[in-house]
């Protein structure tokens, strides 16, 4: 998931270079919203990880 937000936020980058500021803020919004997902995913695991028993 923060790979392919990290993805989109280098397409992002590349299309505003690129003078195409459409396609860069449709990038940017898919990033932010992948990365909100991966974050909120992330805090989920680690309050629900359970431990293995030894």
């Amino acid at each position: 998931m923060l790979s392919w937000a990290a993805v989109f936020f280098l397409i992002a980058l590349v299309a505003g270079v690129f003078g195409f500021g459409g396609i860069a803020a449709s990038a940017a919004g898919v990033a932010k919203v992948l990365f909100v997902v991966f974050l909120v995913l992330a805090v989920v695991s680690v309050i629900t990880g359970r431990r293995r028993p030894s």
